[in-house]
């Protein structure tokens, strides 16, 4: 990273605002994956890696440092970064797929990298030429971006926040201020703040770690996605170069950028749900019987057990199938941005978005009804699978995405251009 900072500071020596010293974090070479089926062989395969010992870490709060560097040393980190670039520009089908596959391997895994592949799709939309050649080189050397985005209230008491002003200077940039919910941050070769310019216009400034003025706390204590480690970001007046800092709005107004971060949530969901239905098929054909009146059949012959079983399958499979439908639609707006398409591409993440959320929070609980007591005890570590939705699903009110979707069908209004559509 010395040499990265190095090269931040020459490409904006001319206006006086080199980043100093600072310490860095290793970096992991990663692997350059070319297209959709190397992505999904990687995917696959480290997954099977970082789901030994998912249980522990989220029993024994043990962060993921290790197996993160696995997930990006593979090059799944910058598989959304575009073949014109470099990258493997995958469909945004395949990105819901790798989260889903890594989240069914460990559900704080997959959400960590989530915000990171947002910054991907900003910078490769709305960035400079200078941006796009440095941030997305560093992103497929393995730099990892984490995130700094919800302001933390000020004033006790007093509901909303204070927005983060990313000002003008003379040299470049300063922004001060206080992060909560920074998922990926700890982690992370980059830290991207979102606030506001002057103009009160959304601004992202790239804080590259060590920065002087830039804090990053570990004080998350929710009881799902544990070991996300989605603290808090503290920032006195950090300065950066003009190259650090891009007008986000402009991928929200311009761009399907609320979709892009969504569909990263619905492969969450997605991954968390198959992992409880797999514990369950697994638990049920290993054990003998649940709680159950005397001569009762077998769990996996029980024809109740059996059809609830079917069901899950079946609403995941129709998630799945919503899941790529987003996806696609979200490769069409990209592909071709106009109001329409947006829009479209917003509705269909926001539909799957309901199911993925649904058949995660019912699986995971069915899996207890079905697998009875034994499933329960402690060894399994099955509630994480409960847990982990019952949190994830918390991160966008999900109850709003179906008024969105019902409201354009009835009324012929369309989704506003926010994060959370």
């Amino acid at each position: 990273m010395s040499a990265v900072l190095a090269s931040v500071s020459k490409r904006h020596a001319e206006h006086g605002t080199a980043p100093g010293e600072r310490t860095a974090r290793a970096v992991a070479p990663a692997q350059l994956l070319r297209n959709d089926a190397e992505v999904l062989d990687a995917a696959r395969r480290i997954a099977g890696l970082i789901a030994e010992g998912a249980a522990a870490r989220d029993r024994e709060r043990i962060l993921p440092e290790r197996e993160l560097d696995l997930v990006s040393g593979a090059g799944l980190w910058a598989m959304n970064v575009p073949r014109a670039r470099g990258g493997a520009g995958v469909s945004y089908a395949t990105v819901a797929q790798v989260f889903a596959l890594l989240s069914a391997a460990d559900a704080s895994i997959g959400q960590i990298q989530q915000n990171h592949n947002s910054a991907v799709f900003w910078l490769s939309s709305i960035g400079t030429a200078a941006q796009k050649d440095f941030f997305l080189g560093e992103i497929l050397r393995g730099c990892r971006f984490g995130n700094a985005n919800v302001d933390a209230a000020t004033v006790p008491g007093v509901q909303g926040a204070q927005p983060t002003v990313i000002a003008r200077t003379a040299h470049g940039y300063v922004l001060s201020g206080e992060k909560i919910y920074a998922t990926g941050a700890l982690f992370a070769h980059y830290v991207t703040v979102i606030g506001q310019n002057e103009a009160g216009e959304k601004t992202v400034a790239i804080i590259p770690a060590g920065t002087p003025g830039l804090t990053i706390e570990d004080d998350w204590q929710s009881f799902g996605q544990r070991t996300t480690a989605s603290g808090r970001v503290r920032l006195d007046r950090v300065e950066l170069p003009a190259l650090c800092v891009l007008p986000i709005h402009r991928a929200y107004s311009e761009q399907s950028m609320g979709a892009v971060s969504q569909l990263s949530h619905v492969g969450i969901d997605l991954g968390i749900a198959q992992a409880a239905l797999d514990d369950t098929v697994r638990f049920l054909r290993g054990h003998a019987s649940i709680s159950q009146p005397e001569g009762a059949p077998r769990a996996v012959t029980d024809p109740l057990v059996i059809a609830q079983v079917g069901e899950i399958q079946t609403r995941l499979h129709a998630a799945e199938a919503m899941t790529l439908r987003a996806g696609l639609a979200v490769d069409a707006a990209i592909a071709v941005p106009d109001k329409a398409r947006r829009a479209a591409a917003s509705l269909a993440v926001a539909e799957a978005k309901w199911l993925t959320s649904d058949i995660a929070l019912h699986a995971s609980s069915k899996l207890f009804e079905l697998c009875g007591t034994r499933s329960a005890q402690h060894p399994h570590a099955f509630d994480r699978h409960w847990r982990n939705a019952r949190v994830h699903t918390l991160h966008d009110p999900v109850r709003h995405k179906l008024s969105v979707v019902g409201e354009h069908l009835l009324n012929g209004i369309g989704p506003e251009s926010a994060g959370a559509l």
